[in-house]
């Protein structure tokens, strides 16, 4: 099995969730029993993976710039087989870990050679949004197009099948509006950064957002390429487990 580790750091803490409230904060009792306050830095409803009482990780990272010296990073969430799964929460991590992924060279066969990554470089209609990552291809990638990529953090599962969004996103149906727009002259990525390991397969979600669903289905007959990538969670490391299929079954009825 694929098992490359991607991004090291100092083991996290673990505590149990007592309450999260106001979306960015989160009471938590750590496991030396001291009950600390923790950034939470996720702003959306994170389906299926917060529960009061469930096991949490933290980081420690006191800063004069930071209101909370914590930070809440993953989440312990079980499985119908008896088992468990560490997911990552922390949805500013997406981007950084798919750049990592690009440099490592773990997307070639389905990216080409990349010569250059630019990070939220504007582009658009009105020039009013900025995509995560626009790569250059390199002078031998068979594609001279550059490809415009969207990274989404993607936790909701059901069974065996990771979805997003999991709540409606304005933001993403426009983000989906803007891929479309750049076809055919440059090449529009979507990459579900699937912050679990415990899936086999992706689909948008549309039980969370129809509007959101329909526009995917419309990018993917215009062009648009979906890539999901997943990723396992450890009390020090994030690890890279290899792409996931579609559900196509979702996409076309």
């Amino acid at each position: 099995m694929l098992d490359h580790t991607l991004l090291k750091f100092p083991p996290l803490q673990e505590g149990l969730l007592l309450k999260r409230y106001k979306r960015f904060l989160a009471d938590i009792k750590i496991d030396s029993g001291e009950i600390v306050t923790a950034h939470c830095p996720n702003t959306g409803p994170m389906k299926g993976v917060i529960f009061e009482g469930g096991r949490v990780r933290i980081r420690y990272a006191p800063s004069p710039t930071r209101k909370l010296d914590w930070s809440w990073e993953q989440s312990e969430v079980s499985l119908s087989d008896g088992s468990s799964c560490w997911v990552g929460v922390n949805t500013s991590l997406a981007n950084k870990l798919v750049k990592l992924l690009i440099e490592a060279g773990f997307l070639e066969k389905e990216l080409g050679s990349i010569e250059r990554i630019r990070q939220e470089v504007v582009y658009g209609v009105d020039r009013r949004s900025r995509i995560d990552l626009l790569l250059t291809p390199s002078e031998n990638n068979s594609d001279q197009r550059n490809i415009y990529v969207e990274v989404k953090n993607t936790t909701w599962t059901q069974g065996s099948l990771a979805l997003f969004p999991d709540t409606i996103t304005t933001r993403g149906q426009k983000h989906l509006n803007e891929l479309m727009h750049i076809l055919p002259e440059y090449r529009s990525v979507l990459i579900p950064c699937i912050s679990r390991n415990d899936v086999d397969s992706f689909a948008p979600g549309d039980s969370a957002d129809k509007v959101y669903g329909n526009l995917f289905r419309k990018a993917i007959e215009k062009g648009m390429e979906v890539f999901p990538c997943c990723f396992s969670f450890h009390n020090d490391c994030i690890k890279w487990q290899g792409t996931k299929t579609f559900q196509k079954s979702q996409f076309f009825s």
